[in-house]
């Protein structure tokens, strides 16, 4: 019995000691880039904004080209944290390509784009995109960088670098990133970091075109960081457009667009961080959401990941779009039909004029 306890005891001791060991090293290894950072624009282009022309722009956030319609997500409830293998990867993000190239936007804005990542299989999934379309400028911003998150014990979602990705047919001045308000407790280690780029171009007429790309938190439990994001946007973009500039916010806020979407879905109301009413009330004065057809047309942009995707059952509701100055013209916006074949989200496009 007392060789029984002494064994018992070690064991118990090596799995305290790993598990301090394993918390150590997720809070030592974590870091922030810091805020207000410059970011290098790629394969530059010539070509010039003009007022009065019509644009288009599409907002995608891609899933780090892991989520084909049979996948389930652990963190929703679902089955898997890791994408099937390197070919599912890349067969999903040559559809986003091929999707992109279908719309063919003149600025593209892509959220959850791994450059490298356990989960995402290791594939290049930034330089496969801005390979695929040399006729665009190019600006990544980092999102996280994350240690290795040994969960689910049977298949660890492991490392992952993750960001935003700004493509633009115009010439781009400079761009920079902002460090969004993130949770400072142990969830920290589960939402990982977040923060929003914006890329600059002067439009003919001497004005700059602010194009801010930006991933929201989506699993945080606390509404107060969720709020300090909006409030460090919103103070962001009031000040831009008040200088003179031309401002349009593109991504995935991880709050939904339209009032009733419940009953423009036919699904029942999914009580998630992720599907909280977004705060127009809050918006700079002047600023709005182009929202025109989108319930009409009753084409979601992100499906619920506890299950395979099955249309009319699974949940689906609008978090993805645009926000834009007060001179800046929405002529038309829709969500692109994809059938969630390459995303757990459906891309938002955006036919637009600068005033």
């Amino acid at each position: 019995m007392k060789r029984l306890l002494k064994w018992i005891a070690i064991v118990v001791g090596t799995v305290l000691l790993v598990a301090g060991g394993y918390l150590i090293y997720l809070f030592t290894t974590y870091y922030r880039l810091p805020d207000n950072q410059a970011l290098k624009v790629k394969n530059q282009q010539d070509a010039q904004l003009k007022p009065g022309q019509t644009y288009t722009a599409m907002t995608y956030n891609i899933g780090y080209g892991s989520y084909p319609p049979s996948y389930s997500f652990f963190m929703d409830g679902g089955k898997y944290s890791r994408a099937y293998s390197q070919q599912a990867v890349r067969k999903s993000i040559n559809g986003v390509i091929k999707t992109t190239q279908a719309q063919d936007p003149d600025i593209a804005f892509y959220q959850e784009i791994d450059p490298d990542g356990d989960r995402s299989r290791h594939v290049n999934e930034v330089n496969m995109v801005t390979q695929a379309q040399k006729q665009y400028a190019n600006v990544y911003g980092q999102n996280y960088d994350s240690a290795y998150l040994f969960y689910p014990f049977t298949q660890p979602i492991g490392k992952a670098k993750s960001g935003i990705l700004t493509l633009s047919k115009a010439k781009v001045d400079s761009s920079r990133r902002y460090s969004l308000p993130v949770d400072t407790d142990f969830n920290k280690i589960i939402d990982l970091d977040r923060a929003f780029t914006a890329t600059k171009t002067t439009v003919a007429n001497g004005k700059q075109f602010i194009m801010v790309n930006i991933h929201m938190s989506a699993f945080t439990p606390n509404v107060k960081v969720q709020q300090a994001q909006f409030a460090k946007l919103f103070k962001y973009i009031d000040h831009a457009y008040k200088q003179g500039n031309y401002v349009m916010v593109a991504g995935d806020y991880n709050h939904r667009l339209l009032k009733n979407t419940a009953e423009i879905f036919h699904t029942k109301n999914l009580e998630e961080t992720w599907t909280h009413l977004f705060p127009k009330a809050k918006l700079p004065a002047g600023f709005h959401i182009p929202t025109m057809g989108l319930a009409e047309a009753k084409v979601p942009s992100v499906r619920a990941l506890d299950q395979p995707y099955r249309p009319g059952k699974s949940f689906v509701t609008l978090i993805d779009g645009y926000i834009l100055s007060p001179n800046i013209k929405a002529e038309s916006v829709h969500v692109v039909s994809t059938g969630f074949q390459y995303s757990d989200h459906n891309p938002v496009v955006l036919k637009f004029r600068l005033q």
